[in-house]
C-alpha cells in the first residue's frame, strides 16, 4: 500500500474530473502559448558559470527579448547550472541552466507567471550535431503535447550568450524553456506528489499506457513512473501529479537519452539488453495493456500532425529531419501491424 502520510502535497487544486481524457487543462502561460522561435539575449558571468558550475547559488545576469512592436524588454535574473548527467563537464561543456526571474519584473510581459525556469542548452559548441540534438529533444516534448495536454509545455529559443566577464566571445545557440512543474500543476488542476515510490496500481491506467507508448515511439528507456534512482525521490524523469483519493499521473521529461535524439553521449541501460538507444524497448505496464488499442488509435489519428510538425520545423536540418522521420516510420510500422504490435509491445510489457 502507498503510504500517503509520507506524501507532500504541493498544491490543493481541484480535480476537474477523473480519467486521462476527461481532465480539462487550462490554457498555458503566455510564454508557452506560442511555438514561434523566441530571440533572447542572456548576459552573465559565463566564465564563472561554466567553470564553477554553481548548483545552489545564482549568479547575477540579465535576460532580454524584443516584443512585436520593437520594444526591448530586459529582466534582472539569477542564473545557475542544474541537472546531474549533463551538468558534468566531461559530458557537456555547456550545461543546462536555471533562470530565476523577479516576480515584480515579469508582470504584463511574455514571461508573466514565470519564476524559476529550466533552460535546456546545447551541451557543446564544437559540433552542429549538438545543436540538432536540442531541436530533436524539443520535438519530443512537442509530440507529447500533440497527444495530451497533460504534459510539459516547451518554448524554443535562439539565444545569444554574452559573457559579462569579457573572457568568452558571444555564442549563439538554440535552447528551450520547460514549463515549471508548479505552473503545470496549476494548469492541469492536479497537485504535485512527493514520495519514495508508488505502485503500478496507483497509476492512472489510460495515461500511463499512453505515455509508455510515447516513450516507445521516441525510443526512450531512461525513465520510471514508479521509482526514482537509489537514494532519490520518485520518479526517474517523471513528475507525479494526482489526488490522495484519485489516480496518479506520471508526467515524463528529459528525453536526451532517447533514440529520436540519439545524442553522442547516450547509451542504453544494459539491463534491457539493447545495443544502442535507437533500438526500441517497450517498458509499459501489463496492468494497463488493455488500454493499448485506444493509445494506438490516438497515435494513428495524430500521425499527420506529428509528421507535419517535423516538416515545418525550420531549425531542423534536412538530413536530421529525414533521419528523425525514418525513426518515427519504424514506430508506425510496428503499431500498424498487429503481429509486430503483439511481439514488440504486448509481449514485452512489465
Amino acid at each position: 500500500m502507498l503510504n500517503w502520510r509520507n506524501l507532500l502535497i504541493a498544491a490543493l487544486l481541484p480535480l476537474a474530473t477523473t480519467g486521462a481524457i476527461a481532465l480539462e487543462p487550462a490554457d498555458p502561460d503566455p510564454l508557452f502559448r506560442d511555438d514561434s522561435l523566441l530571440e533572447i539575449r542572456i548576459t552573465a558571468p559565463m566564465k564563472t558559470l561554466l567553470g564553477e558550475r554553481p548548483n545552489d547559488t545564482y549568479l547575477r545576469g540579465t535576460l532580454s527579448y524584443q516584443e512585436i512592436d520593437g520594444k526591448i524588454v530586459e529582466f534582472d535574473v539569477g542564473i545557475r547550472t542544474r541537472g546531474n548527467f549533463r551538468r558534468q563537464t566531461r559530458v557537456c561543456p555547456f550545461p543546462p541552466l536555471r533562470i530565476n526571474f523577479k516576480n515584480s519584473q515579469v508582470n504584463g510581459t511574455l514571461f508573466q507567471h514565470q519564476n524559476k525556469l529550466k533552460l535546456v542548452a546545447h551541451c557543446r559548441d564544437d559540433s552542429d550535431r549538438y545543436e540538432q540534438n536540442i531541436i530533436k529533444e524539443y520535438m519530443a516534448y512537442r509530440i507529447l503535447n500533440t497527444l495530451t495536454d497533460i504534459s510539459y509545455r516547451v518554448r524554443l529559443a535562439h539565444i545569444t550568450y554574452v559573457d559579462s566577464e569579457q573572457e568568452y566571445e558571444d555564442r549563439v545557440r538554440h535552447a528551450f524553456f520547460i514549463e515549471h512543474k508548479n505552473r503545470l500543476s496549476q494548469r492541469i488542476g492536479l497537485p504535485l506528489i512527493s514520495t519514495d515510490r508508488i505502485r503500478t496500481s496507483n497509476l492512472e491506467g489510460p495515461y500511463s499506457d499512453l505515455t509508455s507508448l510515447f516513450q516507445f515511439m521516441i525510443g526512450n528507456t531512461d525513465f520510471s513512473p514508479i521509482a526514482g534512482p537509489e537514494g532519490e525521490d520518485c520518479c526517474h524523469n517523471s513528475t507525479l501529479f494526482g489526488e490522495e483519493d484519485g489516480p496518479i499521473y506520471p508526467i515524463p521529461y528529459d528525453f536526451d537519452m532517447s533514440g529520436l535524439v540519439d545524442a553522442p553521449y547516450a547509451s542504453p541501460n544494459p539491463r534491457f539488453r539493447i545495443r544502442k538507444v535507437t533500438q526500441r524497448h517497450y517498458r509499459g505496464r501489463c496492468a494497463h495493456i488493455d488500454n493499448l488499442g485506444t493509445s494506438v488509435q490516438l497515435f494513428q489519428d495524430k500521425r499527420d500532425v506529428i509528421y507535419r510538425m517535423f516538416e515545418e520545423q525550420q531549425e531542423l536540418e534536412e538530413a536530421t529531419r529525414k533521419k528523425a522521420l525514418k525513426f518515427i516510420d519504424r514506430f508506425y510500422d510496428v503499431i500498424d501491424n498487429p503481429r509486430a504490435q503483439r511481439s514488440k509491445i504486448e509481449s514485452q510489457c512489465i
